[in-house]
């Protein structure tokens, strides 16, 4: 086990780190930050150290809340609202100056920013160096985006049949946790309140161009942070998949395919999505102009993907319990759209009847899709 920072250290920290916000944190002092992430399993070293703290503050201030999404209104806890501000965590507040920050935290409580600053101000750092300390003792360290063999027990004992694939319009609402599985037409970019949204990735874990009409494409895109103008500054997806494969000693270097690898969800954090799963599953061939994708990768995604789900919800106290699939490997080069839907159907209903808490939907923009996922639903 790793040692854990005083409380009094990280409240200094992140005093500094509240004047700068989370763009200025490597100019800031952040010894104990880093042994919290480290002995939380968020960061291994100075490669990932940024990306890990980041981590672990959006964690704490979700403890804040709960273990809920924190949102800007009064559904959210005030205090989670205002270390949100302080910080910069609300992805719209990370490149705001610090008096602004302070303004918006003030206005949480209703009061001026002067007396925010001599009273509450205290409050909500104290709290949140609290938090950040639960957060870390909660589990062992050990790197947040480990990939870990699947170990399901073939002698697990039997679970109630998972319920009949259901097909909604894109605008309904989520499945409630454990409501078996859901069919949405509709963009995948557009799912709202549902925990994790899986993207189909090449071996290399190189995500498509944001203007690639691409599952990769259009996570990237939408989980990206951007100015005022529009503009990206932050390319959230794909750098912290950068730092995962230099952490891990893959850059430039396939991984094995199935493999499964999380980030944050960036701007669709506004959307109620907490993580995006990055599946590993389609093989460069030939000039890298076409790939490959095996059939029983699907299944092996589908099963990592849960796993990793089940080990960042107990991971990051989050009470996760709802996960999204595109058609993955039908795009370009890849498998017929009636081959994927029935493995992808095979493999989802395997890991429910194991663990029928969970709810899934899977996401096509094609109705012929759709309808070729509730066909499959209904086969042997």
């Amino acid at each position: 086990m790793h040692p854990l920072p005083s409380h009094e250290s990280l409240v200094a920290e992140l005093r500094e780190l509240r004047r700068r916000g989370l763009p200025g944190l490597r100019h800031c002092t952040r010894d104990a930050l880093r042994q919290a992430a480290v002995a939380a399993g968020l960061c291994a070293g100075p490669e990932d150290e940024q990306t890990g703290i980041e981590e672990l503050l959006g964690a704490a201030v979700r403890r804040l809340a709960g273990g809920r999404p924190v949102r800007d209104d009064d559904s959210s806890d005030p205090l989670a609202r205002a270390a949100a501000h302080s910080f910069g965590i609300f992805p719209a507040r990370r490149g705001v100056p610090g008096t602004d920050r302070r303004k918006a935290a003030a206005a949480v409580y209703g009061v001026t920013t002067e007396r925010f600053r001599k009273s509450q101000e205290h409050d909500v750092i104290a709290e949140l160096a609290a938090a950040v300390l639960t957060v870390a003792r909660r589990t062992p360290g050990r790197p947040a985006e480990v990939v870990r063999e699947p170990g399901a027990d073939p002698a697990a004992p039997a679970v109630p049949a998972v319920p009949a694939v259901r097909t909604v319009p894109a605008v309904a609402r989520p499945a409630r946790p454990g409501a078996g599985i859901t069919v949405r037409v509709g963009p995948i970019e557009d799912v709202r309140d549902v925990d994790i949204l899986v993207s189909s990735e090449n071996t290399y874990l190189e995500m498509s161009k944001t203007f690639r009409p691409t599952v990769s494409g259009a996570l990237r895109r939408a989980a990206a942070l951007r100015d005022a103008q529009g503009e990206i500054v932050d390319d959230v997806l794909s750098r912290e998949l950068g730092v995962w494969l230099r952490t891990h000693g893959r850059t430039g270097m396939p991984v094995r395919p199935g493999t499964v690898v999380a980030t944050s969800s960036g701007a669709l954090a506004a959307q109620g999505v907490r993580r995006i799963h990055h599946a590993a599953i389609a093989t460069p061939v030939g000039d890298g102009d076409r790939y490959h994708v095996s059939p029983a990768v699907l299944g092996e995604a589908v099963r990592r993907s849960f796993e990793l789900a089940r080990h960042e919800s107990e991971f990051l106290s989050l009470p996760m319990s709802s996960i999204c699939f595109p058609l993955l490997g039908s795009g370009r080069g890849g498998l017929p759209v009636e081959t994927v839907a029935r493995r992808l159907l095979d493999a989802v209903r395997e890991e429910l009847r194991r663990d029928p808490s969970w709810s899934v939907l899977l996401v096509t923009p094609e109705e012929s899709h759709a309808r070729l996922l509730t066909a499959a639903s209904s086969g042997p």
